[in-house]
């Protein structure tokens, strides 16, 4: 468990923070900055409580039911029901870190002194997280728009002291018990706070901040074993020359050719490709071309980011309270800004992984691999070496490509019309977390692939990068080349390898750090 403190302040939090919150179990406090926003938010908040004139969210029903006034003595009651009917979640539980995530960016804005909620409010959420508390939250339910409103308003639930959640140990247990435990007292909600807790985008955005996290790994990853293939292939490292990648100025391609170029160093396997019978002129696209796609995907992660960051600068809410006292409704919990850079990210991933298949199948054919055995295998025909393996990462390549198409396209009307266009941020961001695990995989089937063929490569002394990689890889279990075996265990433990960031770890003691 990280025991680094997070403080969570009016001017929004990084990208590591949620990081730290979400899957460290990093402690939370509130600035006092913050909390003094907080007390002045409220103060307007209860202010125009008092007044006759009805205000959306604090006077008023919600959504299509806005246009009824409701009077002081049914306010707390309100605000209760629209936390108890909107936590209409169905299906399995999403994972511990998102709703981690989802708490503790809902927590950021609170924070911010534009939400009109008690200081209390934010302290009994930071209470939650620190005590390791986490509701549950399930798979449908969030159209995007008004912000993920199921998945946050079982987070509010929580706060209440109703519902289930799981406890630090991991058990889902009635959270009434768990609050009691930890001395924490249910809040009692009063106006405007329900709404407050429910009306953002923080689901779909601490998942992008976590796929950010990840996919930043895999790019450097892909990279490694893009240059583990173009070695095994005896193919040439020159295309990775940087005055060609000058010529054109993506930094991403940039990047990804100058992991590659660093891997490579020292190797002599690469160069052979014009001393064979038949020279070849050039590698295949899926070798030659791998820093281009990878770096479009570095270029659209980049992108995602700015994106990303600027939200976790954002305090998501309707309606606000602005600096000069006003309370105004507005749209910034609709989803779409984050919703199109999810599924951009899916486009991206679903593209390395299918060149990274290409590459895996190239090494197992002995029609083009150059002089590799069929499918690596030791006595082809009598072994099947790493056919079926990818088997494996083409059905994984296929689901990817299927997560590819975009959610956010597909708006569907709510709300009795009012809310007639939503984002599906929410979707996006499931189906990226899939094709981030499916990515992961892929990789992981390649890096098998090219260091058994690597190791096939007799009499030539691979780069150094390469050496460490294969050590690495032995070392946590993953066999090398041999008679067929039961190989689910290896692909396993391969992936392991690359979801924990063993790979890179290995390379860079030799290369230096990598982009």
């Amino acid at each position: 468990m990280d025991m680094h403190t997070v403080v969570v302040g009016t001017s929004g939090v990084t990208a590591e923070d949620v990081v730290a919150v979400a899957r460290r179990r990093a402690r939370v406090e509130l600035s006092g900055e913050a909390l003094d926003a907080l007390a002045a938010a409220r103060e307007v908040v209860d202010a125009l409580a008092a007044k006759p004139e009805p205000v959306y969210g604090v006077s008023t029903g919600f959504g299509a039911l806005a246009t009824r006034h409701i009077g002081q003595d049914l306010r707390a009651r309100l605000q209760r029901n629209i936390v108890r009917s909107h936590a209409a979640g169905m299906g399995p539980s999403v994972e511990t870190e998102v709703v981690r995530a989802l708490m503790f960016l809902r927590l950021k804005t609170l924070a911010s002194g534009r939400t009109g909620v008690r200081p209390e409010v934010a302290r009994a959420m930071a209470g939650l997280l620190n005590a390791g508390i986490t509701p549950v939250v399930h798979e449908f339910g969030s159209l995007g728009c008004s912000g993920d409103l199921a998945p946050l308003s079982h987070c509010a639930l929580a706060l209440m002291g109703e519902g289930d959640a799981e406890g630090p140990d991991g058990t889902v247990r009635p959270v009434a018990e768990l609050l009691a435990e930890h001395g924490i007292e249910p809040v009692r909600l009063r106006e405007k706070e329900g709404l407050a807790l429910l009306n953002g985008t923080d689901g779909m955005l601490g998942m992008l901040v976590l796929a950010i996290a990840d996919l930043g790994r895999l790019y450097t990853s892909a990279d490694i074993t893009a240059a583990l293939t173009l070695e095994a292939l005896l193919g040439t490292d020159r295309v990775l020359a940087p005055e060609l990648h000058a010529i054109r100025p993506h930094p991403g391609q940039g990047a990804s050719a100058a992991n590659m170029l660093r891997v490579l160093a020292g190797s002599e396997l690469t160069g052979h490709f014009q001393q064979e019978e038949a020279p070849r002129v050039q590698d295949a696209y899926s070798v030659r071309c791998a820093p281009q796609v990878a770096g479009a995907g570095r270029d659209t992660l980049a992108y995602a980011s700015v994106v990303a960051g600027r939200e976790l600068a954002s305090a998501v809410d309707n309606p606000v309270v602005l600096p000069d006292g006003r309370v105004e409704s507005n749209g910034n919990f609709h989803g779409a800004p984050v919703g199109y850079v999810l599924d951009f990210l899916a486009i991206a991933a679903a593209d390395l992984g299918s060149i990274a298949e290409r590459r895996t199948d190239r090494l197992l054919d002995r029609n083009r691999s150059h002089g590799l055995p069929a499918f690596l295998a030791e006595d082809p025909g009598v072994d099947s070496g790493l056919m079926i393996a990818q088997y494996t990462q083409a059905a994984l390549v296929s689901e990817m490509k299927r997560l590819a198409v975009p959610a956010s396209v597909d708006s569907i009307p709510s709300s009795a019309m009012q809310e007639d266009h939503v984002s599906m941020g929410w979707s996006a961001a499931r189906k990226l977390r899939t094709a981030v695990d499916n990515l992961t995989r892929i990789v992981a089937v390649e890096l098998y692939a090219a260091t058994r063929a690597i190791e096939l490569r007799h009499g030539l002394t691979p780069a150094p990068a390469s050496r460490a990689v294969i050590a690495a890889l032995r070392a946590a279990g993953v066999q090398g080349p041999g008679p067929d075996r039961f190989l689910a265990p290896d692909l396993a433990a391969a992936d392991a390898f690359v979801r924990e960031g063993a790979l890179v770890a290995a390379v860079e003691p030799v290369t230096g750090p990598l982009a």
